[in-house]
């Protein structure tokens, strides 16, 4: 079964498109509604202090990173740590590979 990734998921990364923060990863944190989102990096956007973000700024990757959405679930707070984490690791296993060559539907 496919996942729809057209709607924001909790834990889903994603790149900014627009304003200050433009290219940079992020990770959605909560979804506010069908047009906003909180999101935070970690490191610049730390979890206390998420940027609200229309989802019409953000390029959405069919990228959910598991660990920070089942933390949120569980808890409703994630470590600015597991979020830094979690960006970096899509930029490894991701980022990379497509840079290799090995092209991800992304």
């Amino acid at each position: 079964m496919e996942e729809d990734y057209e709607i924001p998921r909790l834990g889903q990364i994603v790149q900014v498109t627009n304003g200050r923060e433009q290219g940079q990863y992020a990770v959605i944190i909560h979804v506010i509604d069908d047009r906003y989102v909180l999101l935070a990096d970690g490191e610049k956007r730390k979890y206390d202090r998420p940027k609200k973000k229309n989802v019409k700024h953000v390029y959405l990757i069919p990228y959910v990173s598991n660990e920070v959405r089942k933390s949120l679930l569980e808890t409703n707070r994630v470590s600015n740590g597991k979020l830094r984490f979690a960006i970096a690791k899509y930029r490894s296993e991701v980022v990379t590979d497509s840079e290799k060559g090995d092209v991800h539907d992304v």
